[in-house]
């Protein structure tokens, strides 16, 4: 089944949701209009379709290999990569000081959709590099950043980060690695990492590895962490590449999915120590991490969105190839393709609403990642950045936890022949079921939801956006449609059950914390259920708008539907979700240890 990039859908968010020209009215992203997002948004189709989508299905059945000490990649992933640095895709986001294009993330996101989609094994790669990249452009010293940073943003070299180790996984209090301090400023690092993604690879001359690990001296726990720059090579003082460093892949992992893409546990000091270099100050080294889970935590959420995409899109080929039964109506005489039989009809309607519900959700977030990080006034980066560290968990978390919902569908819509490989429809479940874990699980992502982004301002952030929806139930009421007026009613119910749960939160967090917490993922889900419905209320208005002026008639009339699916099918759930946190948390935790 080939993939086509939804470029129309994801350049209507950017227009009426994210409102690029806003964006391009910040300083430094002049240039980065409508017009120059649909030019690029063309080109990055173009990669993806014709280069990387081909070898998805060939990266499942003859993934990485380990021999020797050696990872080599799927047949034709190291000239895909070629291309994709010739083309100045890694670039693409970061500053042009060290060789980037300096586009908004609002443009940058979709690309990463897009090559998510095609090959979720092989984007890993970029993505990684990108969370390196950042983390550098924080923290690093200009030394560091002029050794590394412009080799990184043009994918000659990748990056990686090294948190896990075997005894500590999202614990990482007890980091054992430890960094001995050397005369001439540099470090000699000995350790284990485990479930290093692109830890060793074939695809780049160099791989920058950041690894967390402890000082000697340094305090027990988290405060005790720091972060180094530890290359593959060492660099040499003129920027080639010097010798081996002291950092050895010992083996790969074989995996359930994404299994092109190698998941390296990494030795560290076998022969006398890897030469590491501080970044930043001793003991903030998670501080400085958490730069990188930020930006990965947002691209692992456009991971569920371009895995369900190509799911949904897997699927409807297939229902409109699939010839068997007649529809119940009587509307065909003989067997007909399944696309006619009113179940799989709704399977895939609940497909393609969760889908681009969390698409628009995550467009309307990365406008404001730009705004935060970039706009001249300092109130609105203020607002902003709110807006945008609140969106995070329910990105990664609600459409990480949508794409294993949609790729489920996607199977059953296959029928008994979704359970055979050669369909290509399990490669996508298999693949989307990690995305729930790494860089945090759900429930991580939902901690943070309840401690950072709820509880600790009170509730303020949240209730700001409830605010901001309820303003757009009042624009689908006057708009004065049937189709508006029912969205809005299910947008206020699925509103007020949300601001149910917020005053819960901020009023229990404190007289009763377990309660609470055993309620963190369902508050989670109903938080994405609500601003992707938001979004797509938002989306329906402006589709309705639009064809009113006679514009792209089936594009529109598709959008209404589909948001109207949302609102009746999705959004209905929210006070489900609200009674299971509000009335079931305690419960949770009333049962005895015995009962399980």
């Amino acid at each position: 089944m080939t993939y086509s990039a939804p470029v129309k859908d994801m350049l209507f968010n950017m227009e009426h949701l994210a409102r690029i020209e806003q964006v391009a009215q910040i300083p430094g992203f002049e240039e980065a209009g409508l017009e120059t997002a649909q030019a690029v948004l063309e080109e990055c189709a173009k990669l993806c379709e014709g280069v990387v989508a081909p070898l998805n299905v060939p990266g499942d059945v003859n993934p990485s290999s380990f021999r020797d000490g050696k990872v080599a990649t799927t047949p034709g992933f190291a000239e895909a990569f070629r291309q994709y640095a010739e083309g100045g895709w890694q670039g693409l986001q970061h500053p042009v000081d060290f060789g980037g294009q300096g586009l908004p993330k609002t443009i940058g996101a979709a690309c990463v959709e897009m090559l998510n989609s095609a090959n979720l094994s092989f984007a890993l790669c970029p993505l990684l590099t990108d969370g390196a990249i950042e983390a550098l452009l924080t923290a690093g010293s200009d030394a560091l950043k002029a050794t590394y940073l412009e080799k990184l943003i043009s994918g000659q070299w990748t990056g990686t980060m090294n948190l896990t180790e075997p005894q500590a996984g999202s614990d990482l209090a007890l980091v054992r690695t430890k960094a001995e301090p050397q005369a001439d400023g540099t470090y000699k690092v000995f350790g284990t990492k485990i479930f290093i993604t692109y830890g060793e690879h074939d695809m780049a001359e160099n791989i920058v590895h950041l690894v967390l690990a402890r000082v000697a001296g340094a305090p027990e726990g988290v405060k005790g962490i720091s972060l180094f720059v530890v290359p593959k090579f060492l660099v040499n003082a003129d920027g080639s590449l010097g010798e081996r460093n002291d950092v050895h892949c010992v083996s790969i992992e074989h995996k359930m999915g994404i299994k092109a893409s190698p998941t390296a546990v990494l030795q560290y000091g076998d022969n006398g120590g890897a030469t590491g270099y501080l970044v930043g100050e001793e003991n903030r080294g998670l501080e400085y991490m958490f730069i990188m889970m930020n930006a990965a935590r947002y691209a692992v959420g456009m991971q569920g969105i371009a895995v369900a995409e190509r799911s949904y899109q897997h699927a409807v080929q297939y229902a409109r190839e699939r010839v068997q039964s007649r529809p119940v109506d009587g509307s065909v005489k003989a067997s007909a393709t399944i696309i006619h039989h009113p179940d799989v009809r709704r399977m895939l309607m609940t497909m393609r609403a969760y889908t681009e519900g969390c698409r628009a959700m995550a467009s309307v977030a990365a406008a404001a990642y730009d705004a935060a990080h970039h706009h001249a006034d300092a109130q609105v980066r203020e607002a902003n950045a709110a807006f945008y560290e609140f969106m995070v968990p329910l990105v990664k978390g609600y459409s990480t936890e949508m794409s294993l919902e949609v790729t489920s569908l996607g199977v059953q819509v296959h029928g008994g022949m979704g359970f055979i490989e050669e369909t290509g429809a399990a490669q996508y479940y298999r693949d989307a079921k990690i995305l729930t874990i790494y860089e945090g699980t759900t429930a991580i992502q939902a901690n943070d939801l309840v401690g950072r982004k709820t509880g600790r301002d009170g509730g303020q952030t949240a209730r700001a956006i409830a605010a901001q929806i309820e303003k757009t139930e009042g624009e689908l009421h006057a708009d004065g449609s049937a189709a508006a007026k029912a969205v809005a009613v299910r947008l206020e119910q699925a509103r007020k059950a949300f601001l149910d749960v917020v005053d819960f939160v901020v009023a229990q967090s404190r007289n009763d914390p377990n309660a609470v917490y055993a309620g963190s993922v369902p508050y989670l889900m109903l938080a994405g259920n609500l601003v992707a419905g938001w979004q797509m209320g938002r989306a329906l208005l402006a589709a309705q708008q639009l064809l009113r002026k006679g514009q792209d008639e089936a594009f529109m009339r598709a959008k209404m539907v589909t948001a109207q699916f949302y609102a009746e099918h999705i959004l209905t759930q929210a006070q489900g979700l609200r009674d299971a946190i509000v009335d079931g948390g305690a419960s949770v935790m009333a049962l005895p240890m015995d009962a399980f």
